[in-house]
């Protein structure tokens, strides 16, 4: 790897361990991997900073000190590592930032928190500060990111070398603005600012490319800038053309749709009449290609309700297709004013009846005691109907309304974890 740079061989003060230093001049603090001495590396001496409390747990590296791999097109060496805390109600929260080094890139760095990754590298300008109201926002590199986190953050664990002089408990306040992917973050201190910007990445891609080969740990949660997966743009927009192609069908088929009343007749019923109640119809004739047909009830009932046992019987074969139909229609005043229930009429639907010569058997009930009623019988041939315009609606949008409702759901689950949190 011809960009990065051989590695110096050199011995701790402290407790004689050898020392490997491959930042060279960028180097300004160095940590001794066997007792953890902060040391200073501009000294010829190694002059030490800092010792190791005993009593502190050390921290295992996910990825290994000295690990070099090809990422954002050049060779990079992760020479250091430190573990920096927060802590919110009480609680710790840590993450690790390992220090990436390219001779002529410089330097970047990989986070991780849970599981989660983020390419981060400094920023050489200031944000611009929005003036918007609500969460505050920053614009950088014309992106604009919304405030999401603040705290002090503590450094708890060092290892490797840096390009700064590196401090255990070291503090600095932490701001963090999000705009998934990305994530910017500033660092203030007494006496200086830093500001960087995270991409998120999958571990994936970092397992890769320094070609390590335990698996990489599972994520936990939602991070802060990581992107959702159920983005609802896209399955809006095919919903929307969906919708309109079976709009577009519909009308087609309605315009072609015959509609045709081929049959209607009034009739009487009389509560306890002599003879047989059913009787049959004039025979009436469906046309052209096997159609739907359309059999309406309308009648006079009035707090009351009426029965139709129904048989649609072809005169030629004798096949019968049977159905039944009841109207109830109930109405009166109460304490809240009038009310009503029910409806007169009703209407069945038959799909499919080939051409041919048809009358109906119709059987009328009414309750014990009813007077009668008069109703009309009416049949239409190649009907129209914006049922299935409305279904096929229902069932074409039921998936962008389940993706909206996840993506509200993660949405929620991220800002949850912020200074917003409800």
């Amino acid at each position: 790897m011809s960009q990065v740079s051989k590695v110096k061989g050199l011995n701790c003060p402290n407790c004689g361990g050898p020392l490997n230093v491959r930042g060279f001049a960028h180097t300004l603090s160095i940590v001794c991997p066997q007792c953890l001495s902060i040391l200073d590396a501009k000294d010829p001496n190694f002059r030490i900073l800092e010792k190791f409390d005993s009593k502190k747990r050390r921290v295992t590296l996910k990825i290994p000190l000295g690990s070099r791999g090809k990422w954002k097109g050049a060779e990079y060496e992760i020479i250091g590592f430190q573990q920096r805390t927060i802590t919110v109600d009480g609680v710790n929260y840590s993450w690790g930032e390992y220090l990436l080094f390219n001779p002529l890139k410089g330097f970047r760095y990989l986070t991780e928190y849970n599981g989660h990754w983020n390419d981060v590298r400094t920023l050489r300008q200031l944000p611009e500060r929005l003036s918007w109201s609500g969460k505050p926002r920053i614009r950088v590199n014309g992106v604009t990111y919304t405030h999401f986190q603040k705290a002090n953050a503590r450094t708890t664990f060092v290892l490797g070398e840096f390009p700064w002089q590196v401090e255990r408990d070291d503090t600095a306040a932490v701001m963090d603005y999000i705009s998934p992917p990305l994530m910017v973050s500033g660092e203030f201190t007494s006496d200086e600012q830093t500001w960087s910007v995270g991409e998120y990445t999958e571990a994936k891609a970092i397992w890769q490319a320094f070609q390590l080969k335990n698996q990489p740990p599972a994520k936990v949660g939602v991070y802060s800038n990581q992107p959702s997966p159920y983005s609802s743009k896209a399955i809006w927009r095919m919903f929307w053309a969906f919708a309109a192609l079976a709009l577009i069908g519909i009308i087609f088929a309605m315009v072609s749709f015959q509609d045709r009343e081929v049959f209607t007749q009034r009739y009487s019923y009389t509560q306890g009449q002599p003879g047989e109640a059913s009787f049959v119809t004039p025979v009436f004739q469906f046309q052209g290609r096997p159609s739907n047909v359309e059999i309406d009830l309308r009648t006079n009932v009035a707090n009351n309700w009426a029965y139709f046992s129904m048989a649609l019987i072809n005169d030629e074969t004798g096949e019968a297709l049977d159905f039944g139909r009841e109207v109830s229609y109930y109405f009166g005043t109460d304490s809240d004013g009038s009310w009503s229930e029910g409806a007169a009429g009703d209407t069945a639907f038959l799909s499919s009846v080939p051409a041919g010569r048809y009358y109906l058997r119709v059987e009328p009930q009414m309750a014990p005691g009813s007077k009668g009623m008069s109703y009309q019988i009416t049949v239409r041939r190649d009907v129209p109907r914006a049922v299935y315009f409305w279904v096929a609606i229902i069932l074409l949008v039921i998936p962008p309304i389940v993706a909206t409702i996840r993506r509200f759901s993660f949405e929620a689950a991220r800002w949850q974890e912020s200074d917003y949190a409800s």
